[in-house]
């Protein structure tokens, strides 16, 4: 993104195809794996599978979903108590 210079939304991502419950039980395997995941069958149907298309990206990503979402949860909890800019 830092030679990204278009006027318009990206999509960031993958570009591989991951249901809503797999990204689910991935993300709980990093913030809390004793969790429990609870689908509510009342609400209306919704797409089961979300796939971006990321081809205005270069498609060369440098890290895996599961672990850019580790790192990140990782890195909240280290830094979630102190502002952005202010040295601890």
């Amino acid at each position: 993104m830092n030679s990204y210079d278009e006027n318009m939304h990206t999509n960031v991502g993958t570009g591989e195809d991951l249901s809503i419950a797999e990204l689910a039980e991935m993300i709980k395997r990093v913030v809390h794996p004793s969790a429990t995941i609870v689908y509510d069958r009342s609400k209306p149907d919704d797409a089961p599978r979300r796939l971006l298309d990321v081809s205005r990206l270069d498609k060369r990503y440098r890290i895996s979903l599961g672990d850019g979402t580790e790192h990140t949860y990782n890195w909240l909890l280290e830094n979630h108590a102190t502002p952005r800019g202010v040295p601890v």
